[in-house]
C-alpha cells in the first residue's frame, strides 16, 4: 500500500480535521494523499502518535524505511 493510501485509511475524518489534529495544514495532508509530497520524519512521528492514541494500526518504522 502506498503512503497516500495509508493516510486515507488512517485519518478516518476530513483532511481538514486530520490536519488540525496533527498540527499541520490541510494542504500538507492533501499533498500527502495525492502523492505530491511525503511527510517528514517529524510528521511521521506525529501520525504514529495520533494512531496510537486512537488505536489505529500504523507501522511508522516501515514508512521510514520506504522513505
Amino acid at each position: 500500500m502506498s503512503f497516500s493510501e495509508d493516510i486515507k485509511t488512517v485519518r478516518q475524518m476530513s483532511q481538514e480535521a486530520f490536519a488540525q489534529a496533527l498540527g499541520v495544514s490541510f494542504t500538507t495532508v492533501n499533498r500527502w494523499e495525492t502523492g505530491k509530497s511525503k511527510p517528514s520524519y517529524k510528521a511521521l512521528k506525529m501520525i504514529s502518535e495520533y494512531c496510537k492514541a486512537n488505536s489505529i494500526p500504523f507501522d511508522v518504522s516501515k514508512k521510514i524505511m520506504e522513505g
